[in-house]
């Protein structure tokens, strides 16, 4: 049975709290987004390539955010190197099996990055142990370390070279935010790259 709901409240309430998050991102973060996709243009640029891991909802946006710049984004251009972790299953499963769940983005960030690259790992609390596990083995190979966070960023906030930490604590308002933000870092790389 159907329990009565207001459910007026529940969309103005969600979209308001959306739009103050993404005000209040961009205030806090528009540098940092700004430097971060310059950093990734410019290694694009160089030959080299983004990797993105995260688990759930931000698995989706590693895969998202991916297809993005191997596809397209604004227009039909060439396809830039970009990997999102989280998809082959038998990769995943076999490193979960063989080591542990907490190893299956750190042994592909041994396997597949290469100096100069860019780990970006997404975590709306900044406390997933295989994300964290990644930042730890991307600084080892030379990669360059970008987290996606948001709850105050945890554990992720000693990993990464650069932290964009969103400012709430709603799962989904950072998950939000993390997809807006992607899709600026795609903008950013194409126009920087000559592209859009």
């Amino acid at each position: 049975m159907l329990l009565p709901v207001n459910a007026e409240e529940i969309v103005s309430a969600a979209f308001t709290e959306h739009i103050d998050t993404a005000g209040r991102t961009m205030d806090s973060l528009a540098e940092s987004v700004i430097e971060v996709g310059r950093l990734m243009a410019a290694c694009l640029d160089r030959g080299g390539g983004i990797l993105w891991c995260g688990n759930g909802g931000s698995a989706s946006d590693s895969q998202h955010i991916a297809a993005e710049l191997v596809g397209r984004f604004k227009g039909n251009r060439r396809p830039l190197r970009s990997i999102a972790l989280n998809t082959d299953t038998s990769v995943l499963t076999c490193i979960a099996n063989d080591f542990g769940y907490d190893d299956i983005f750190s042994r592909q960030v041994e396997a597949v990055g290469r100096p100069g690259d860019v780990l970006v790992g997404i975590s709306t609390s900044g406390r997933s142990r295989n994300v964290n596990a990644a930042y730890r083995a991307a600084g080892t190979c030379g990669l360059t370390t970008v987290g996606l966070l948001g709850k105050g960023g945890g554990e992720a906030l000693d990993l990464v070279d650069h932290a964009l930490v969103v400012p709430s604590d709603s799962t989904a308002r950072i998950q939000e935010a993390h997809i807006l933000i992607g899709h600026v870092f795609c903008e950013i790389i194409e126009s920087e790259l000559g592209l859009a």
